[in-house]
């Protein structure tokens, strides 16, 4: 079998983003190790553009899950559609009987059922996490962990083909949970003025 892609990925800066030599600790570290990247600074320091550039380089498809307050760890699984199965089982026509009788017509993937799904291995970014409630971050980094979760709906257990590279945000707007030591941790900062069109500094 042939190795996962990532193990042999290295990012060493681009063009347009000019990594310290931390930062790029940091992200190969996650590679290497197989862990989360968690990445910690104020807004506008160039986190969002650093999972951007990072999978750019590393020839990855990009997944972005931009985090709201409002925002729940199931929907980056999967929700199931039960409002519009309930409405196709009363239109009384060949097609909606037919869709009715697979639940998995109403399944919704979230952003972590397709990055465990690719078919090749991806960035997975999860933006701001900080927004969302206090037991948002520990029930997420368990499936991130586990790299698998299970769809009761459809009785199927979801397993990753590849581990996707994951990228997790934060502005600092509140403490994070405890479960992030199982992360690699870096801290980015604007510097001024920048070398380049875009740069930041770090502290990993």
């Amino acid at each position: 079998m042939p190795p996962v892609r990532t193990q042999t990925m290295k990012f060493q800066g681009s063009e347009t983003y000019v990594a310290t030599p931390d930062l790029m600790l940091a992200v190969n570290a996650a590679i290497t190790l197989k862990r989360p990247l968690l990445v910690k600074g104020e807004p506008g320091t160039g986190k969002t553009m650093l999972a951007e550039e990072v999978a750019q380089a590393l020839d990855m498809p990009l997944l972005q899950w931009h985090i709201k307050s409002t925002t729940k760890a199931q929907q980056g699984l999967y929700e199931y559609d039960a409002v519009n199965r309930l409405r196709d089982s009363q239109l009384n026509t060949a097609d909606s009987a037919e869709r009715v009788q697979d639940i998995r017509n109403y399944i919704v993937q979230g952003v972590l059922w397709q990055a465990f799904t690719a078919d090749r291995p991806v960035a997975l970014l999860i933006d701001e996490i900080d927004k969302a409630d206090i037991e948002f971050p520990n029930d997420l980094l368990r499936e991130i962990d586990r790299m698998e979760f299970y769809c009761y709906e459809t009785r199927e257990l979801i397993k990753a083909k590849h581990r996707p590279l994951v990228f997790i945000t934060s502005n600092n707007e509140k403490e994070l949970p405890d479960a992030f030591p199982t992360c690699v941790a870096c801290r980015v900062s604007k510097r001024s003025p920048p070398p380049a069109n875009s740069s930041t500094g770090s502290n990993c």
